[in-house]
């Protein structure tokens, strides 16, 4: 409810100003899962089943229902160095600390600088309008993407791991929070969203914002991690 609210307040005060343009960065996560053949194409109506997922389906709602010109940017995982999660995911690897679970899962990746490419394209471009999945062209899992990452890294692979061993971690992670007062690093809703594969028709994203990715999949990309 915290992100619903704080958006609602970023509304009402671009609505008070006369902002006609409103971006909001989103993710695929909202439609539930996706895959390559059966990707996300732009519903309002999805059920996803992690929090963090429908409160941002919640914003995206309210963005569409209140503003003129409304865009939402569906990111897939922007990787490059300086994400959290992927800097989080590099010194978990060189530490031996990296797991994942063993079932594959599908992603939709998009490198740092096509997505920052791709947030001034939507600025810049006066008839930007609806919803945009922003993702590269390859199509790629989870456990793949990290294995590639480790290489690059000089780090082992990650430990392929049973899912309920991940959540117990994770809830053992929100036990610590709570006792010390402390962001705790991991949660179960983290798990929720992360576990279900996800991706993107890009088709818009490509003919009306960005036609030519700098990086069109993590072949080309790798280096920047």
């Amino acid at each position: 409810m915290t992100n619903t609210i704080y958006f609602q307040n970023l509304v009402d005060a671009a609505q008070k100003h006369g902002v006609r343009k409103v971006i909001l960065i989103s993710f695929p996560h909202v439609e539930g899962a996706t895959s390559f053949d059966q990707p996300a194409r732009g519903r309002l109506d999805g059920d996803p089943i992690s929090v963090h997922a429908r409160t941002r389906l919640e914003e995206e709602r309210l963005l569409f229902s209140s503003v003129e010109q409304p865009i939402s940017l569906r990111v897939g995982m922007v990787y490059g160095r300086g994400i959290l999660m992927i800097d989080a995911a590099h010194w978990l690897a060189s530490h031996r600390l990296l797991g994942v679970w063993k079932q594959p899962t599908a992603i939709h990746l998009i490198s740092k600088d096509d997505f920052c490419d791709a947030c001034a394209a939507a600025i810049e471009k006066p008839n930007a309008k609806g919803i945009y999945h922003v993702g590269d062209e390859g199509k790629v899992y989870l456990q793949d993407f990290l294995t590639l990452a480790c290489r690059t890294w000089g780090c082992p692979p990650p430990w392929m791991m049973p899912l309920p061993l991940i959540y117990t971690a994770a809830g053992l992670c929100e036990v610590f929070s709570w006792v010390s007062g402390m962001a705790s690093p991991l949660t179960r809703d983290f798990i929720d969203i992360g576990r279900g594969p996800y991706y993107g028709d890009t088709t818009r994203f490509r003919q009306e914002l960005l036609p030519v990715l700098k990086y069109p999949t993590i072949h080309e990309g790798v280096h920047t991690l």
